[in-house]
C-alpha cells in the first residue's frame, strides 16, 4: 500500500497559521512579482478566482469581497513543509517528498494494519503538530492514492483520511473521476482523450494497453496499469539528484541596463552553483536566457534569446559560472530593449566525484573547491549571501513582494511578540 499526504491549499494554510482571523475569509497567495494567484482558499475559489488569474483582472473581486492577498513567502512555506514531513516520518521512514505540499509514504510490509484509521491518524497528527490540514489517501498504487487524497478534500465526512482498496469501490470512484485530473495524464493528452469521448478515469482503464502505448508511450501505459491496481511507479526514498537545474525570475520592472541585468544573471548563476554543490554534482553545460516583455511588439525579435556555455571540465564553482554567465549575456543582450525575465539553466549534470580532470586546463580545481566549501560554511553559519561573488552586486533580486507576510519561523526579527497587561 502507498499513501499520499497532500496539504490542503498549502500556501493559504501557512498564512492562516499565524493569522487565525483569516479563517472563513477568502485568501489568495500571489506568484513572483505579485503577478497572479497561485493558491486560493476554498472561499476564494467560490468567488470565481481561478488558478493563475492575473492580479489586475481580479482586483474588483478582491476589493468587493474583501479578499486577503499575500505575496509568496517561500521561506515560511519551506519551513512548514519540512515540519509536515518530519511528522510523516513518525509513521514510516520511507517518505518520498513529491513537492513542497505533497509526499508519498511507502506502507508496504505494514499489513495487517487498519489503514483507514491510519490515514485519519496521519491527518490528525499533522494538524496537531503543524497546524496544517492534510488529506491522506491510501491505496494499492501511487496513482490511486492521489485520487483517494482528492476525495478527502471533496468529502469532509472522511475526516482527512481515505483508504481505497476494494475493486468495486475503486471502479465506483473512477467512474466519476474526470480523466483530466488523473496524475500522469497531462493537459495535452486529456484534451485528446476527451475529444475521443474518454471523459473519466474509468473510461481510460477500458482502453487497450496497445492503444494507450501507441498514443501516450510507456508513461501512459504505467498510468493505465496503476489505475487498474497494479503498482508500477517506483518509490524513491531519500534525495534524488536533479538532471537539470534552473534558476530564473521575472522582474518587477523592465531592465534596460546591461550591468544591472548582468548582476541579476550573476545571482542566478551563483544560486545554481549552490544547488549543484548541495546535491554533490557538477554541470558540463550552462544556458543563460533573457526575455523581453512579450506584450511589446517592437521587441519581438529579442523576446527569447539564449546562449549556451560548454565548460572544459564539469564545474560547481560559483566563480566560474558567474564569469560565464556575464559573457553569455553579452552575446544576447540588445541595447534599447527592456528585459522582463532572465535565468540560468545547468544541464549535462554528473556526480561531483565523477568529474574527469583536465591536465591542460587553467582552473585550479582544488583551490576552487576549497574556496566554495569555505563560502558555503560561512553562509550557512552567518546567513545566506554573507559572502558572495562581487559580480552579483549588493542589491536583492528585483522582485515585487508588496503583500508578503513576516517570516515567522525563519527570521528572529519576525517572531510574533505578545504583550501581557
Amino acid at each position: 500500500m502507498y499513501a499520499l499526504a497532500d496539504c490542503n491549499n498549502f500556501f493559504v494554510s501557512c498564512e492562516r497559521l499565524f493569522r487565525p482571523d483569516l479563517n472563513g475569509r477568502p485568501v489568495i497567495v500571489l506568484s513572483n512579482n505579485d503577478g497572479c494567484a497561485i493558491a486560493r482558499s476554498n472561499e476564494a475559489k467560490a468567488l470565481g478566482i481561478g488558478m493563475g488569474a492575473p492580479l489586475f483582472k481580479i482586483a474588483d473581486i478582491i476589493r468587493r469581497s474583501h479578499v486577503a492577498v499575500f505575496s509568496g513567502n517561500m521561506a515560511l512555506y519551506g519551513d512548514i513543509s519540512r515540519r509536515v514531513q518530519q511528522t510523516l516520518m513518525e509513521f514510516t521512514p520511507a517518505v518520498e517528498r513529491y513537492s513542497i505540499d505533497e509526499a508519498f509514504l511507502d506502507l508496504r510490509g505494514m499489513e495487517p494494519v487498519d489503514f483507514d484509521a491510519l490515514a485519519k491518524e496521519v491527518s490528525r497528527r499533522c494538524l496537531r503538530n503543524t497546524g496544517i490540514p492534510v488529506s491522506v489517501g491510501i491505496a494499492p498504487t501511487k496513482t490511486l492514492a492521489k485520487i483517494a487524497s482528492k476525495l478527502c478534500k471533496r468529502y469532509p465526512k472522511l475526516r482527512g483520511g481515505c483508504y481505497m482498496y476494494r475493486a468495486e469501490d475503486i471502479v465506483k470512484v473512477l467512474r466519476k473521476f474526470p480523466v483530466e485530473d488523473v496524475w500522469g495524464i497531462g493537459r495535452r493528452f486529456s484534451k485528446r482523450l476527451t475529444e475521443l469521448g474518454i471523459m473519466t478515469a474509468y473510461d481510460f482503464t477500458t482502453l487497450s494497453p496497445e492503444w494507450v502505448r501507441a498514443q501516450m508511450s510507456i508513461a501512459g501505459v504505467r498510468t493505465w496499469r496503476e489505475l487498474r491496481g497494479e503498482a508500477c511507479i517506483g518509490f524513491e526514498e531519500g534525495f534524488q539528484a536533479k538532471q537539470s537545474i534552473c534558476t530564473s525570475r521575472s522582474f518587477a520592472s523592465e531592465i534596460y541596463d546591461f550591468d544591472a541585468l548582468a548582476e541579476q544573471v550573476a545571482k542566478f548563476a551563483s544560486m545554481t552553483a549552490e544547488k549543484l554543490r548541495r546535491q554533490h554534482s557538477a554541470c558540463n553545460q550552462m544556458t543563460v536566457f533573457a526575455w523581453t516583455n512579450r506584450f511589446k511588439e517592437e521587441w519581438v525579435s529579442n523576446r527569447g534569446n539564449s546562449c549556451v556555455t560548454v565548460f572544459e571540465m564539469a564545474t560547481d564553482s560559483s566563480i566560474e559560472m558567474v564569469k560565464a554567465s556575464r559573457a553569455s549575456l553579452g552575446e544576447i543582450f540588445a541595447r534599447g530593449c527592456g528585459y522582463k525575465k532572465a535565468g540560468v539553466i545547468a544541464t549535462s549534470i554528473i556526480p561531483k566525484d565523477g568529474v574527469q580532470a583536465n591536465l591542460f586546463g587553467d582552473t585550479d580545481v582544488q583551490r576552487h573547491d576549497r574556496l566554495m566549501r569555505a563560502i558555503d560554511a560561512i553562509n550557512g553559519r552567518m546567513g545566506h549571501d554573507s559572502v558572495i561573488v562581487a559580480s552579483q552586486g549588493f542589491g536583492d533580486v528585483r522582485n515585487q513582494h508588496q503583500y508578503r507576510s513576516p517570516r515567522y519561523t525563519t527570521e528572529w526579527s519576525d517572531i510574533p511578540t505578545v504583550s501581557l497587561r
